[in-house]
């Protein structure tokens, strides 16, 4: 049996860690001990500025911000380095896309597509590019078990619609997309479209060139990595077409007092002083997720989550949303009398950490009938043990409010 599907070992790696049971994952991941010396080592001795510099700490230095970015294209099957531009997180490569591409490409009587299930960071960028350019926003419902109605997306569809812009997974159903169908429907109508693969990322192995998607986000933070920092991955005829996001240093070639010549991709999305200590970190989490075989930490995860979901769905009053086969291991929940803000505080008592509320997920909230949820979410550095104990405090949980 491997360390990932034991379990245990792992947890050493996350000094966040310890005897806390920390599922809430899907939020935010804990960062391993090689993450955490790699920053430290980038802010410390090895620190200097990246690109500009001649001497030769800040050249060590470029050579490692732009080792960290050729790991993100590997990480993600991208043809090329220059197809990942760093960003701060999925919301500014979702908001870059729409403002650099939509807002530049799209005009009124334009349509764009999102789904039920998306992001408050995958409706409101769209929404404001809507606004802006006079287009329309259509939404693709879901099937009873939680997936983006592929089906129903495939009908609605139309020429008018220029950009589709949906989840790999949910971070509230957990549900998985078919992406590559979604990618086949979208362009077969000639649009765009961008995947959110923030709960993708850290629990699948992604190959965007597979997916044939346009433009793909995702953060560093969920993926053991530090926060302020996330990738856009976009195909290099798409990020051509797009004009530069912020103006500044880096992501020009020339300046005068009355014109500017752009940067190529990435560099033209990078205006400013760049996430230098972020992208180390980010590129030293990948390095460490590497090591591990995508199948065994899904195996490990849906493992976790089989043995939760065993031991809650036969609870009179509990409600499990979302149980699409083989979707990600994050299970939100209602339980009846109860508001999932207080069964999060009881959870507490107990060392457990769960989130509680709607998850920047409103409109599907509305769908699923309900105003907030709690929700578990699981990770390399669970246990089976963490999950009993989990199952047990929700018990008791239960037994004081309800």
């Amino acid at each position: 049996m491997t360390d990932v599907a034991q379990g245990l070992r792992l947890r050493d790696d996350f000094p966040g860690v310890g005897d806390w049971h920390y599922l809430d994952s899907a939020a935010t991941a804990q960062k391993p001990t090689a993450v955490i010396d790699a920053i430290a080592r980038a802010y410390g001795p090895d620190y200097a500025t990246v690109h500009r510099g001649v001497y030769e700490r800040s050249a060590n230095m470029t050579l490692a911000y732009e080792a960290a970015r050729r790991k993100v294209a590997q990480f993600i099957g991208a043809a090329s380095d220059s197809e990942v531009v760093y960003v701060r997180g999925a919301t500014e490569g979702i908001n870059l896309v729409a403002h650099s591409w939509a807002g530049t490409q799209l005009k009124a009587g334009d349509r764009i597509l999102l789904s039920m299930l998306e992001h408050h960071s995958n409706i409101v960028p769209w929404q404001i590019v809507a606004e802006r350019v006079g287009a329309a926003i259509d939404v693709v419902p879901l099937t009873q078990d939680g997936r983006i109605d592929l089906d129903a997306m495939a009908a609605m569809i139309t020429p008018a619609h220029k950009m589709v812009a949906l989840a790999h997974v949910s971070n509230v159903l957990g549900s998985v997309l078919d992406c590559r169908r979604a990618a086949d429907i979208a362009h077969g109508v000639g649009a765009k479209i961008l995947i959110d693969g923030c709960q993708a990322v850290p629990r699948i192995a992604v190959d965007v060139q597979a997916l044939d998607c346009d433009f793909y986000v995702f953060s560093a933070h969920k993926l053991y990595g530090p926060t302020g920092i996330g990738a856009l991955y976009g195909t290099a005829e798409a990020l051509d077409r797009a004009r530069p996001y912020q103006g500044g240093g880096e992501m020009i070639e020339i300046v005068s007092r009355d014109r500017v010549t752009y940067n190529t991709a990435p560099h033209k999305f990078e205006a400013g002083t760049p996430p230098i200590l972020e992208a180390i970190g980010l590129g030293a989490a990948l390095d460490w997720m590497t090591a591990f075989d995508h199948a065994d930490v899904k195996a490990h995860e849906d493992a976790l989550y089989a043995r939760a979901y065993e031991g809650l769905r036969g609870v009179n009053g509990l409600t499990i949303h979302g149980e699409t086969p083989h979707k990600g291991a994050v299970l939100a929940f209602s339980l009846e009398g109860a508001h999932p803000h207080d069964i999060a505080q009881i959870l507490d008592r107990y060392g457990i950490a769960v989130r509680a509320g709607h998850h920047c997920a409103q409109p599907l909230m509305e769908h699923l009938g309900v105003s907030a949820t709690a929700r578990a979410s699981f990770a390399v550095y669970n246990t089976l043990a963490e999950v009993d104990a989990f199952i047990e405090a929700l018990a008791k949980a239960r037994e004081m409010l309800v």
